[in-house]
């Protein structure tokens, strides 16, 4: 009995641990990734479309996943240096994935057709209805996902025992997610069948 109490508590000192390094982990991992594939993009498109089309491929998990793990990259360090909750940092890069499209969009619109995700990005910002109801979703399940994120950081940073808005929220954002994933395959089928040249209207 005294072995399992032993165990049990270790498991909890543990599962604490990993969840305080956990952000440190995410920032890591997705800064690794990217740095990669700004280097492939580089190697076969050249350095400045390789640089665009990483910073578009950047914008589309900001804009078009629903959690916070592209904008990770500049919520983590901002909340670390200057304080500022992750939060109102995620305001900050949504702002500049959009300007990266409009930017994109008026003076190197062909770049989309580069890749399979570029042109999936396209599908969905040029055709406001019904796909933008994707960029919707996405930014409603970013924002929890972002909030839970800032509530980790104030166990691991400010010694905060609790995460209250993780606790009440949680299943909100995992409806969010499912009905993210029902809109994101009919994308995806409408996709498929407009590169077959078949048109559905949604009409």
């Amino acid at each position: 009995m005294k072995n399992v109490k032993l165990l049990y508590k270790h498991f909890l000192s543990t599962a604490k641990y990993e969840l305080h390094k956990h952000p440190s982990i995410k920032f890591l991992l997705v800064l690794s990734i990217l740095i990669t594939y700004t280097i492939l993009a580089s190697l076969k498109f050249g350095a400045r479309e390789g640089l665009l089309i990483s910073a578009l491929t950047w914008s589309f998990f900001v804009l078009c996943t629903p959690i916070a793990d592209a904008g990770f990259l500049l919520d983590l360090p901002l909340r670390l240096f200057t304080g500022i909750r992750m939060v109102y940092c995620e305001v900050i890069v949504w702002v500049l994935a959009l300007s990266i499209n409009i930017f994109t969009t008026i003076f190197f619109r062909g770049v989309y057709e580069d890749t399979i995700l570029l042109s999936l990005l396209s599908h969905i910002i040029h055709q406001p209805f019904p796909y933008w109801s994707i960029i919707l979703l996405s930014g409603l399940g970013t924002f929890f996902s972002i909030i839970f994120g800032d509530e980790v950081l104030d166990v691991a940073l400010r010694g905060k025992k609790k995460r209250e808005h993780h606790k009440k929220h949680y299943r909100k954002h995992h409806l969010i997610i499912l009905i993210f994933l029902v809109i994101l395959v009919l994308i995806l089928y409408d996709f498929l069948l407009n590169s077959l040249g078949v048109h559905i209207p949604w009409f």
